[in-house]
């Protein structure tokens, strides 16, 4: 892998994929400020997706679970953003975002996949996320109460 960073906070990515066959990513650039990570693959597609996005949809069992219908659904999650990519080997890559989460494989054909079908992803998301009455934002804290000793 070979990685380059400039000065507008874009780092790229360039890795290789496991088969000539299946797509797999030939650009790689995680834009910090808007927090969209662009995924370009051999097959010509790019892909857009949010750091919201790829959290809320982690492959890790925390998130997903270890078997359909197990999937923990997350909320608050607006805000995070990716703070390291990590590879593993030449087909996946680790994301570490800001809210300390950092299980999970992103493998080549699930971000793929995940690009072919983020809308309806992310809307089936919104949905799951009105039904239970949850947001998509950070929770606000209480104000700390003044204490004085008298």
């Amino acid at each position: 892998m070979r990685s380059t960073f400039d000065s507008s906070s874009t780092y790229t990515y360039y890795m290789a994929g496991l088969t000539k066959d299946t797509p797999h990513p030939v650009e790689i650039k995680l834009h910090q400020q808007s927090k969209i990570l662009d995924i370009t693959f051999s097959d010509g597609k790019t892909f857009h997706y949010t750091c919201e996005f790829l959290r809320v949809h982690s492959p890790s069992a925390e998130v997903s679970g270890h078997t359909p219908g197990q999937e923990v659904l997350q909320t608050g999650k607006r805000l995070v953003n990716i703070r390291k990519i990590e590879p593993v080997g030449h087909y996946a890559i680790q994301l570490n975002f800001s809210d300390g989460h950092n299980t999970g494989l992103y493998s080549w054909d699930l971000l793929y996949k995940y690009g072919l079908n983020q809308d309806t992803m992310w809307q089936r998301y919104l949905q799951r996320l009105q039904e239970a009455g949850a947001s998509r934002d950070p929770a606000s804290r209480p104000p700390t109460p003044n204490h004085s000793c008298k």
